[in-house]
């Protein structure tokens, strides 16, 4: 039990720490939370930081979620102690204890969890993430309708209640910190993955 414990809070503390924030550092880059659309995230850092920035940030970020419960695979004795450590991990990236619980939209760490988890279920959600970008040509979208689907491949892929449930629950938080998003899908003022997109 306290090894579980100790790993749900080094998962929190790990996806703490903002990718965006650290490359835009390492590459003498704006800090992504004075820029643009002031979200710490692969999308906005792309916007000013280029391609090559916003791959490293959007890795950095992916991996915050498959590192954690990956380790945790090896040592918790329980499905829930497996799917609190990977939305510990998802917590820290939305709500970082290092950087004044301001964080990211969650979207890679939530593949980099899923994808750890269970492997069907990140490489089928990431599947259709590319598909709906291809055709529509928007980040927001794509992720939006890819958390959504998510739960159905892991109830499929999985038998597991507790992997599930924590699905479910990272799939309403994506929803949540996508909600200027979803106003602007609404009204018709979100912009292409290629130009300036307001609040992704």
């Amino acid at each position: 039990m306290l090894t579980d414990i100790a790993l749900i809070i080094v998962a929190y503390l790990f996806g703490s720490i903002s990718t965006a924030v650290v490359v835009s550092k390492l590459m003498g880059l704006t800090d992504p939370r004075t820029v643009g659309s002031k979200n710490p995230g692969a999308t906005n850092v792309l916007r000013y930081g280029g391609k090559k920035a916003a791959i490293f940030t959007l890795l950095g970020d992916c991996v915050k979620g498959v590192i954690p419960v990956l380790i945790a695979k090896s040592f918790v004795s329980t499905d829930l102690s497996l799917a609190l450590v990977g939305g510990a991990a998802f917590l820290g990236h939305l709500y970082p204890i290092f950087f004044g619980f301001k964080g990211g939209k969650g979207v890679a760490t939530a593949l980099g969890v899923l994808v750890a988890m269970a492997w069907p279920v990140g490489a089928a959600s990431l599947g259709v993430w590319i598909v709906m970008a291809l055709v529509f040509k928007v980040s927001s979208l794509s992720a939006l309708v890819a958390s959504a689907v998510s739960p159905v491949f892991m109830w499929y892929f999985v038998d597991s209640q507790e992997l599930l449930w924590m699905n479910i629950v990272i799939s309403i938080l994506l929803v949540w910190r996508h909600r200027s998003n979803i106003r602007n899908l609404v009204s018709g003022a979100e912009d292409k993955i290629s130009g300036p997109q307001k609040g992704d």
